[in-house]
């Protein structure tokens, strides 16, 4: 009896050809009949992979096209009005346009016809009005449509940055992996990216001030571009007076906690960051976030705990909530 081969429609599975193959000739008797094909294994409902391995799995990142969108939205609502002004712009330049070309429709044939020579003088008047101020509503334009693209390319930028992810703890499986972005109004972060020598002194610089730290909720994220991530602890009382007997001393010990996951990606984007402002992709940096999540202030070199201490009002008390937006300026 021939031995015939069934497929349901609704098995769907992804096997490579070469052993999809295999497993035919060496499960089916020997007929006359050919073997099944890759083809007819597609159609008949088996999805067949190219290369002997299994399918990636599918992308986690959100397209550009996504964080554009999005940044997009924030750039509204940041500059609700920019969209009116960019508005009347256009028509002004519209008007200005369409009343020098009629001044120029009669212009010409004042110049063409010496009785109506007259009115020439006046007429040249009113077209060199017109294009002036074509001119100036292009340029006011020109320079809107630079500054809302360069809101959007930021905003973008901090898209990406808060998709970024970490872990809180001090050892590698300690916690879930999340998102930067779910820091937000909970924490200012600094992020500390350079070698791990670089890491270790930033860490040793900020211990006398860990407690008025904890205070304004600053956060560090220590990356190491080196591979040589420094043993961040604090084993004792330390300098700056940080015990187990309070809950800001707890807060304290946690300030440098934070630990980057998926550094490939940390890695691409810090050094975006350095192209587009010029500085050496080699150059130990620092990156000072808003308590939204918005960059407030960046460098070369170590980070400025004594000036974040100065210039970020403390979360606790009276202040909390209430000046959530005095971070300073956004860059």
């Amino acid at each position: 009896m021939a031995a015939t081969l069934r497929s349901p429609p609704s098995i769907s599975v992804s096997v490579p050809c070469a052993a999809l193959s295999a497993s035919l000739h060496s499960s089916l008797p020997i007929s006359r009949r050919p073997s099944l094909s890759c083809s007819r294994a597609c159609r008949a409902g088996v999805r067949c992979s190219a290369a002997n391995k299994p399918s990636p799995p599918p992308p986690t990142t959100p397209d550009s096209s996504e964080v554009s969108s999005m940044a997009r939205i924030r750039s509204e609502v940041l500059s609700p009005f920019r969209s009116v002004r960019m508005f009347f712009y256009l028509a002004f330049m519209a008007s200005g346009a369409l009343g020098g070309l009629i001044a120029l429709t009669q212009l010409l044939p004042a110049l063409s016809n010496p009785a109506r020579a007259a009115g020439a003088a006046e007429t040249l008047k009113g077209l060199g009005i017109d294009a002036a101020a074509v001119a100036l509503f292009a340029f006011l334009y020109s320079r809107e449509s630079k500054a809302k693209d360069a809101q959007v390319a930021r905003l973008a930028r901090e898209e990406r940055l808060s998709r970024l992810k970490l872990r809180a703890g001090a050892g590698a499986g300690d916690g879930r992996p999340l998102a930067l972005g779910e820091l937000r109004g909970t924490a200012r972060l600094v992020i500390v990216a350079g070698p791990g020598e670089f890491v270790a002194e930033s860490f040793r610089r900020s211990q006398p001030l860990l407690r008025e730290l904890a205070e304004r909720a600053v956060l560090a994220v220590p990356f190491a571009t080196d591979g040589n991530a420094p043993e961040l602890r604090l084993d004792g009382t330390g300098e700056g007076g940080v015990d187990d007997d309070d809950d800001l001393a707890r807060r304290s010990r946690r300030l440098w906690q934070l630990t980057p996951v998926y550094t490939t990606e940390w890695a691409q984007w810090l050094d975006d960051q350095k192209k587009l402002a010029g500085v050496p992709p080699d150059s130990p940096v620092y990156l000072s976030l808003r308590m939204d999540g918005r960059v407030r202030g960046s460098g070369v070199g170590y980070p400025p705990w004594q000036a974040f201490v100065a210039q970020l009002p403390p979360v606790k008390g009276m202040w909390l909530g209430l000046l959530d937006g005095m971070d300073g300026r956004v860059l």
